[in-house]
């Protein structure tokens, strides 16, 4: 299997360095929306999607007004999965299946640009999206970017075998077993990682366990102030969070040779990932 990482449109909050711990003169900071396109036997397989194309044309009518003026989205066709996509060559179309680590728009906003997929994810977040019980979920879950429901193949996170320590951890359906949905709550009640096996090991997206890398520090786990914040937010379950983030640690400190592990928006582990700036889409 041959892995790409994208970047699906950078977000840049308020705070600066408070939030990247690199923008040190500027209001705003840089977030990626990392996404991985997986090409198997199976055809193509996306990692979550980022933001999408009707996000860029109508990004007031498929985002609330909150986040886009609390993150301010760097809206561009070109960042888009789908373009990036189809700057290697493919077709929308190509994409058979994306794997969700869970419903935020930032991750699922691109599902509308691939009306061939199927879409995996646990049964959790979609049961605790489509209720849209706060405001707060009101604002981050959005259906306007759901119009792909009917293709949704949903898990349950009582079924699963272990995985490096983790519990519950699922082959999806469809997929050769080397693409693995493992639970990782606490962000959102049922957020998940993607694990994908290549030839050179394992790779775990992580998502949103955690929003900086320093966080997986084995001496001095840190944050930014503005993602701590940031994180406590969006948080659903702190507890949960925290623990899973003591696992991804514990699990770094044991396998480091063997897994590789990246979160959704840090720009310095994306572009070491990629060999390329984030701003650049891929050509």
């Amino acid at each position: 299997m041959k892995l790409t990482f994208l970047n699906s449109i950078s977000t840049c909050p308020l705070g600066g360095a408070l939030m990247d711990g690199m923008t040190y003169n500027h209001l705003r900071g840089r977030l990626t929306c990392t996404c991985l396109l997986v090409e198997t036997e199976q055809g193509l397989v996306l990692i979550d999607t980022g933001l999408g194309l009707e996000d860029v044309r109508d990004p007031r009518g498929r985002l609330s007004r909150f986040f886009l003026g609390l993150l301010s989205p760097d809206f561009r066709n070109e960042m888009t999965a789908v373009r990036q996509i189809e700057s290697l060559g493919y077709d929308a179309q190509d994409v058979r299946h994306i794997v969700l680590s869970h419903l935020d728009f930032d991750h699922a906003g691109g599902l509308d640009d691939f009306p061939l997929a199927t879409i995996h994810l646990m049964q959790l977040e979609r049961d605790h999206a489509t209720a849209q019980r706060t405001w707060l979920d009101r604002q981050r879950y959005r259906p306007q970017q759901w119009s792909s429901q009917k293709r949704w193949h949903i898990y349950s996170a009582k079924d699963g075998e272990p995985w490096y320590g983790f519990d519950a951890v699922r082959q999806l359906e469809g997929l050769p077993p080397e693409i693995l949905l493992v639970p990782l709550i606490g962000h959102t009640f049922g957020h998940a990682g993607i694990a994908i096996k290549d030839k050179n090991g394992w790779v775990l997206n992580a998502a949103d366990a955690y929003f900086y890398h320093a966080e997986l520090d084995l001496r001095r786990p840190r944050c930014t102030p503005g993602l701590a914040l940031y994180q406590r937010l969006m948080e659903k379950d702190r507890r949960a969070r925290l623990a899973n983030q003591e696992r991804l640690r514990e699990l770094k400190a044991a396998h480091s040779n063997q897994v590789e592990i990246f979160c959704s928006h840090d720009l310095r582990e994306f572009e070491r990932l990629s060999g390329r700036p984030a701003h650049i889409p891929i050509r």
